[in-house]
């Protein structure tokens, strides 16, 4: 894909702009957004290729896999975590079962070498120091538990970056409590759909709740950016 032009992979097949993905797709999925689909990207789900301009390319392949995503998730509610580790599985050149086929959604069975952490192991897989990580304790950047997964340690690990540039966790401890008010606003938002208490009804939140965030997250990046620009330039 890397090496296809703006307008065509190298086999000569044609790529669509987002409009023409929106368009070829919305009369099978009419909640599908522009949005959706930076979404969907952000989350690793769909890779599309970029123009020099930075312009989103979708190949035939992206728009089937585009399909089997948003069927897996309208027929049969799973949540984006269950697609993603079927399609990983997928894309390693595997079979996977269909998820669900003859187990629950989410049993153990769905999530194969979902790894778990002891605190010393944690702090060996981060490349962390055991102050470093009581300091994230102590500032609420990270909560003690008996073990610990992926996600604590690919915070720990950032944590160990920032230490390098002379941030330490002491520095970070309003980001809990901006945390909860952005899940207090996230919630708020999604309460009259959060009533439903179907399967169905809580995949939509779930993927919906972090649709939110991660709009929320394009906010507060982009304000950063702004404002470093312009302490750069003044």
């Amino acid at each position: 894909m890397a090496a296809a032009s703006a307008n065509a992979r190298s086999d000569g097949a044609p790529l669509l702009s987002i409009g023409q993905v929106l368009a070829r797709l919305t009369p099978e999925f009419p909640e599908l957004s522009n949005s959706k689909l930076r979404f969907l990207e952000e989350q690793g789900l769909v890779s599309p290729a970029r123009t020099k301009s930075g312009y989103r390319k979708f190949s035939s392949d992206d728009l089937e896999r585009l399909r089997l995503i948003l069927s897996m998730q309208r027929d049969h509610y799973f949540p984006l975590k269950v697609i993603r580790t079927y399609l990983v599985e997928v894309d390693a050149g595997r079979s996977p079962l269909f998820p669900g086929n003859g187990q629950a959604v989410g049993a153990p069975s769905i999530h194969p070498g979902v790894r778990r952490f002891s605190r010393n192991e944690l702090i060996r897989e981060a490349g962390a120091t055991p102050m470093l990580f009581n300091d994230a304790v102590s500032a609420s950047l990270i909560l003690p538990a008996e073990n610990y997964g992926e996600d604590v340690a690919s915070l720990l690990r950032i944590l160990v970056e920032l230490q390098r540039s002379g941030i330490e966790p002491r520095h970070l401890r309003g980001f809990r409590a901006s945390i909860e008010r952005e899940v207090g606003l996230i919630e708020s938002a999604l309460s009259a759909v959060a009533k439903r208490n179907d399967a169905a009804g809580r995949a939509r939140t779930a993927d919906r709740a972090l649709e939110i965030a991660a709009q929320l997250e394009g906010v507060r990046s982009n304000l950063v950016r702004s404002a470093l620009e312009r302490h750069q330039s003044s």
